[in-house]
């Protein structure tokens, strides 16, 4: 996903200016939390939306059995999610750039809130891939200004404002599947309302709370990001990026079928420790692997050794405690990688950071669309191990992708620390997949 301004061109609206004048200078924790109310209106509903991405997977078992429908079937409300996603990485920027970053924000709630509602009135697995389709599209708009939203208004430092973006990617990712198991446990129709009602609630903070926010520089267009696909690099990256991010979906959408004897609050449980491991190894751990191994070279260990989880998984699908272990520990590989991955995109063409974050984003949604169905599609032709030799041997033509073109992605990627201040906003919001 990609963010629409660059730090430079943050430049706070006038009612922003205002609160933020001459503020006291704190340090430590408070002077992350002495925010102005819009920050934490934003902050919240990023939470919300972040949540979207694994809410569905401790309900996909109960969605099949209650709607009498195949693994394959349900695995397309990923498919219709992140396809659409993928699509809408082409248009936010244009849209961003015309209508202004709060107008983006609140069209990306709207349409949240319309279809996850929708969603749960469904009598269909047909009717929820159509409507997740349109969630698909409300969280791209969303996502792809909330970070440049949250630096416009935030007090401090912009290195302070993506630590708050940060804890707020990091709650939402984890707590998505635990609010999806808990919530499920009254019906599979449960957290599709839940997010309705909560991103309710985020809508009207950040209506009322968010000063206006007109639109400042380049007016892009959908065509940019599939010209900065000409720059080789970038194009080797989006490659190793959809096959990677075939293995990414498969553990997402056949991780749940591989725990049949698993209720859907400890489904929950086993992807709130996912996301957990996701969200500290991309924060916490990717810079100092980044630092030991160098860009290039630490993204092909973790592909390779991601690619090991899953064969691990194939090998293991019998048994459930080895499974639950592969499932988790492939947070770690994940969140790494999605840092590294992107702090190499940002330097892969001489163009603007967002037109690459975009470009690369519209290619791995293309594995996120693919992965998920073409691996329960297997699981019930073939059998109940094909989902992860699927995604292993996906993995494992990215990782060559890259190794053969190497010196090509290093040429254009410095031996560098990801979190620093000028990469960091497109680091993260390239991560949200």
């Amino acid at each position: 996903m990609t963010s629409q301004h660059t730090p430079a061109q943050h430049t706070p609206p006038e009612s922003a200016s205002a609160e933020n004048a001459s503020p006291p200078q704190h340090t430590g924790l408070r002077a992350y939390l002495d925010q102005p109310r819009a920050v934490w209106a934003v902050a919240f509903a990023c939470v919300i939306a972040f949540m979207g991405i694994g809410l569905v997977d401790p309900i996909l078992k109960d969605i099949a059995a209650q709607l009498d429908a195949s693994a394959s079937q349900v695995s397309l409300m990923f498919t219709s999610y992140m396809a659409i996603m993928g699509i809408a990485m082409l248009v936010t920027g244009a849209v961003s750039s015309r209508i202004g970053p709060k107008r983006t924000l609140m069209a990306g709630l709207v349409l949240i809130i319309v279809f996850s509602a929708l969603a749960g009135s469904s009598d269909t697995v047909g009717q929820i891939v159509g409507f997740r389709a349109g969630w698909g599209l409300g969280n791209a708009l969303f996502v792809a200004t909330a970070l440049s939203t949250i630096v416009m208004a935030a007090r401090g430092s912009t290195g302070q404002a993506i630590i708050l973006f940060e804890a707020a990617l990091g709650i939402g990712i984890a707590s998505g599947p635990l609010i999806g198991g808990l919530l499920g446990q009254i019906s599979w129709r449960g957290p599709f309302y839940g997010v309705a009602i909560l991103m309710v609630i985020g809508l009207l903070a950040t209506s009322f709370l968010l000063p206006k926010t007109p639109p400042t520089g380049r007016r892009t267009t959908p065509l940019d990001p599939l010209r900065a696909l000409r720059h080789r690099s970038l194009l080797l990256i989006g490659i190793t990026a959809i096959f990677y991010n075939i293995g990414f979906f498969t553990i997402l959408a056949a991780g749940p079928f591989a725990l049949p004897t698993a209720s859907i609050l400890e489904t929950g449980w086993i992807f709130f420790g996912w996301g957990l491991l996701l969200a500290f190894t991309s924060v916490a751990v990717a810079p100092l692997v980044q630092r030991a191994l160098g860009t290039v070279p630490a993204i092909i260990t973790m592909l390779f050794l991601f690619a090991l989880d899953l064969l691990m998984l194939a090998v293991f699908t019998s048994h459930t405690v080895v499974v639950i272990v592969g499932i988790v520990l492939s947070g770690a590989f994940i969140g790494i990688n999605n840092t590294l991955v992107t702090e190499a995109v940002m330097g892969a063409a001489p163009v603007e950071r967002p037109i690459a974050s975009s470009a690369y984003s519209f290619l791995r949604f293309c594995g996120g669309a693919v992965g998920p169905y073409v691996a329960l599609k297997l699981s019930e032709d073939v059998s109940s191990h094909a989902p992860f030799v699927f995604g292993a041997v996906a993995v494992l033509i990215g990782t060559l992708v890259l190794l053969a073109g190497r010196r090509t992605v290093e040429g254009r990627t410095p031996h560098s620390e990801v979190g620093s201040s000028a990469e960091a906003e497109a680091v993260l919001v390239g991560d949200l997949d």
